[in-house]
C-alpha cells in the first residue's frame, strides 16, 4: 500500500486550546483505531470487551497528555493515538488473561499470547477466501495450519505484514511504529510478503480452487 492510499494522513499542528481540531482530527482516525482493535484483540476477549469502550479510554488519555505530544510531537498524531491505544489493549489482556495464569512461566508468556493473537486474527483473514466445500469443511484445521506457520515467521516479517495489509498503515507510519527509514520499511514489506506466499505454498489446499 502506498502512502497515496484511502487513509490520508489528516494531522495538523494542534495548538494549545485547539479543542476542536484535536476532535475532529481523533474521529478522524477512530475507525482505523477500532481496526486495529477488532484486528489485534485476543478472539477470546472479543465477548467481554467492546472496542468503542476501549477507544473511549484512549479519549480520555489522549486529552490529558495531549500537552506532552505538543512540547514533542515527534510522532504523527495516528501513530501517537496508536500506541496510546495499543497500551490500552495490553491492558485489557493482562486484566482478563492474568485471571487465567497458573505459575510464573503462564505469566511470562501473556505478552507471546498478545502476540499469538495478531497471527490468530491474521491466519483468520487469509482463510477467509476459502469457498469451495471442500475449503469450507477444512477452514478451521487450515486457519490453526495458517496461524502455527505465521508464529514461526521472523517476528519483523509478521509484523511489518499486519500493519501493511491488515491495519492499512502507510509506509511512513510503518516507519514510525516500528523505528526505521521508509525505504528500509518499505523494503522489508517486499521481503515479508514474499516470505508469506512461501509460507501460505507449503500448506497443502491453501491455493487449490482459489
Amino acid at each position: 500500500m502506498s502512502d497515496s492510499g484511502p487513509h490520508k494522513d489528516p494531522s495538523i499542528p494542534i495548538e494549545a486550546g485547539d479543542e476542536q481540531s484535536f476532535i475532529e482530527q481523533f474521529s478522524q482516525s477512530r475507525s482505523r483505531l477500532k481496526q486495529m482493535l477488532e484486528f489485534r484483540m485476543d478472539r477470546r476477549l472479543r465477548a467481554r470487551e467492546d472496542p468503542s469502550d476501549i477507544l473511549q479510554e484512549v479519549y480520555i488519555d489522549a486529552v490529558q497528555r495531549l500537552e506532552h505530544y505538543r512540547k514533542k510531537p515527534e510522532l504523527s498524531f495516528y501513530v501517537w493515538l496508536r500506541q496510546l491505544t495499543t497500551q490500552r489493549l495490553i491492558d485489557v489482556h493482562r486484566r482478563h488473561l492474568k485471571a487465567e495464569v497458573r505459575n510464573v512461566k503462564q505469566e511470562v508468556s501473556l505478552d507471546h499470547r498478545r502476540l499469538a493473537a495478531t497471527s490468530a486474527s491474521m491466519a483468520m483473514q487469509l482463510a477467509a477466501h476459502l469457498a469451495s466445500p471442500s475449503q469450507l469443511a477444512m477452514r478451521a484445521e487450515m486457519i490453526s495450519i495458517i496461524e502455527e506457520a505465521l508464529d514461526n515467521m521472523d517476528e519483523i516479517d509478521r509484523e511489518i505484514l499486519a500493519l501493511r495489509h491488515f491495519e492499512e498503515l502507510r509506509n511512513s507510519e510503518v516507519a514510525e511504529v516500528l523505528g526505521l527509514k521508509e525505504a528500509a520499511a518499505s523494503n522489508r514489506y517486499v521481503r515479508a510478503l514474499s516470505r508469506l506466499q512461501e509460507v501460505l505454498q507449503d500448506i497443502p489446499g491453501f491455493f487449490d480452487e482459489v
